[in-house]
């Protein structure tokens, strides 16, 4: 793909998750076939820096690069152990490695795609946009963004509740069987750090192989050393695993905040990805919402209203902004709070209510098996 003007009908910054996403849509669909479009962004994508997982029921689109997946899962609190049946739902994961591979093997094949190896350091809208990077400038009929909004890490981000996810994943190789490959184990609660809420999980990709898990739901981050306490213990004492093989390692952070991040799309530019606020709230899930954001975006385009338009449900954003104040104000009631989600309700109904694709009975359901003072006062504060 060569580069032959530097004015694009669409700009995407960022050639993460959401921004390869909204990329091959536009190239699966003939629409976009006459249009030039840009991808910004500094790295290759040749490295395997995180893995993402979802369910979803039966085949999907994503099924030729799955690393693994699951039809059973297991939630662990300190009282009780649940082993969860997902049928019709499959849980699957993809390592990023595989994905930014498939990405850039279809967009490649695009003659009106271009992919530019700079880094974006201001963007001016207007009819026709302006992006400057480090080495050239760019215009663009519309932008798609997504680095994080500036206000987000100002006072403004005060008003707003905010947890996050931070975590680290050891992907651990035994000489011996020593994982049971039928079912994740979505959280487990029995290894804690204090009064907060932490929990494990753990993907065991093959019976010597798994990705081991650390996960923080709290308000700040932890030294890399508390991780590593934690996974060493949590793989000593309750896998029991002695020796093993460090295959690779992943860490991240993921914000779950009611931070209004659609609020800085405008007609121009659409924030993307974390930036636009397709990050689950109360959970941190985004792969799926992002191939509904993703639809909605082109549906959008080819109907001439604004990309942004309809991106989110309000209902959604009240239940999400009620569990992160009970999060926010008693971090200890996280276990509590998931030990009610998975075994008061059927899996497959809160799949479809993290999906935001629940009914209301189903709704009311949920909320009912979470009635407690703590919910009502969060409830009314939201009001």
């Amino acid at each position: 793909m060569t580069k032959t003007s530097k004015h694009y009908d669409y700009v995407i910054i960022g050639n993460g998750l959401s921004g390869l996403q909204l990329a091959l849509k536009m190239a699966k669909d003939v629409y976009f076939n006459s249009m030039r479009i840009a991808l910004i962004d500094p790295s290759e994508k040749d490295e395997n820096d995180r893995s993402w997982s979802f369910w979803e029921i039966g085949k999907g689109q994503w099924d030729a690069i799955i690393h693994k997946s699951w039809d059973h899962a297991i939630f662990q609190s300190s009282q009780q152990k649940a082993l969860l049946d997902l049928a019709p739902y499959h849980y699957k994961t993809i390592r990023s490695i595989d994905f930014y591979e498939h990405a850039k093997t279809k967009l490649s094949a695009k003659a009106n795609f271009n992919f530019i190896l700079e880094k974006v350091l201001s963007v001016v809208e207007s009819e026709t946009s302006l992006i400057t990077t480090d080495k050239n400038q760019y215009t663009a009929n519309h932008i798609f963004d997504s680095r994080m909004p500036e206000a987000y890490f100002s006072t403004e981000a005060n008003k707003s509740i905010k947890i996050l996810q931070h975590f680290k994943g050891l992907v651990i190789k035994t000489e011996r069987p020593k994982f049971e490959t039928s079912a994740i184990t979505m959280m487990d609660y029995r290894l804690k750090d204090g009064e907060q809420t932490t929990f494990t999980y753990v993907l065991p990709f093959s019976e010597t192989e798994a990705l081991v898990e650390f996960t923080y739901f709290t308000a700040e981050t932890v030294p890399e050393s508390t991780y590593d306490k934690y996974l060493e213990h949590y793989i000593s004492e309750y896998l029991k695993i002695e020796d093993y093989q460090i295959l690779e390692v992943e860490t991240g952070v993921i914000p779950m905040t009611n931070f209004p991040f659609d609020s800085y799309s405008t007609k121009h530019l659409t924030k993307i990805g974390t930036a636009g606020g397709w990050v689950k709230g109360s959970t941190g899930y985004s792969f799926k919402l992002t191939e509904k954001k993703v639809t909605r975006i082109i549906e959008n385009i080819k109907a001439s209203r604004n990309p942004s338009e309809g991106l989110f449900r309000n209902k959604y954003k009240v239940y999400d902004k009620i569990f992160l104040k009970v999060l926010s104000e008693e971090n200890e009631k996280g276990e509590w709070i998931f030990e009610r989600f998975y075994t008061k309700n059927k899996v497959q109904t809160m799949f479809r209510f993290l999906d935001e694709e629940s009914t209301f009975a189903e709704e009311l359901s949920i909320m009912s098996s979470l009635f407690s003072w703590s919910f009502i006062k969060a409830f009314f504060k939201t009001l």
